[in-house]
């Protein structure tokens, strides 16, 4: 059984037709990539997997659980969290207290307490920046920061939503770094990125979405050497 699996999933924004039989699965441990071009649908699969958009028809579950019956703030709990596109980091709150938001649903203090530390050790530049106002920090920062308070939940599966988007390369390497080691750790991985090929590099598995519907999948790899990958995505 697949730790994640979305069946025939079709989602509007009011008139507008977002996801048109949409079909992924994501497997305990790996790294699967949705890439396509802007307005394809990625954010909006995301978005409905975690519960932010009702799907008019499909399924969608997680560890044999029908997620469907789930409220989306509830989802944190059963093990999922997301990090949105543009980082949705809460402004006026320093470093540390959006870590601490991100453990809401837990009640274990001492754990907390060492999640936190866990995450200055992972980026070690949040450490240096705990008590400083979460509104003030760079891009790259504000990435470090929504993704570290996405783990304080402890998931099981992590939603990541561009993570890369408007990042210098620098930056953005360590990013991808930072996914692979978090991979490593034992979270499974659902990205979403604008950077087909990284996103590719690192993944396990991918899948290609045009207009609301999947038109590739398959090993990362083997996508890399698609033609039609290359030519749209890879720049030829």
């Amino acid at each position: 059984m697949a730790l994640l699996e979305v069946q025939d999933v079709h989602s509007y924004y009011g008139s507008i037709h977002a996801l048109k039989g949409v079909s992924i699965s994501v497997d305990q441990g790996e790294i699967v990539c949705l890439i396509g071009g802007n307005g394809a649908g990625k954010t909006t699969t995301l978005r409905t997997i975690s519960g932010l958009i009702s799907p008019h028809v499909g399924t969608i579950f997680f560890e044999g659980e029908d997620l469907l019956a789930v409220p989306a703030h509830d989802l944190p709990a059963k093990g999922i969290a997301m990090v949105p596109e543009g980082r949705g980091v809460f402004a006026k709150l320093t470093v540390e207290e959006n870590l601490e938001m991100g453990a809401f649903h837990r009640n274990d203090k001492a754990g907390i307490l060492q999640d936190i530390k866990e995450s200055y050790e992972l980026f070690p530049r949040l450490g240096e920046r705990r008590k400083q106002v979460a509104g003030t920090l760079s891009g790259g920062e504000q990435q470090m920061l929504a993704m570290s308070r996405a783990l304080m939940s402890k998931p099981r599966l992590l939603l990541l939503d561009e993570p890369s988007m408007g990042l210098a390369p620098v930056l953005v390497d360590l990013i991808f770094d930072t996914v692979q080691e978090i991979n490593r750790q034992g979270t499974t991985i659902l990205l979403v990125e604008q950077n087909a090929l990284m996103a590719l590099d690192i993944a396990q598995r991918g899948y290609v979405i045009e207009t609301g519907r999947i038109v590739l999948a398959g090993n990362a790899q083997k996508l890399k050497d698609d033609p039609q990958v290359k030519e749209a995505y890879l720049g030829g």
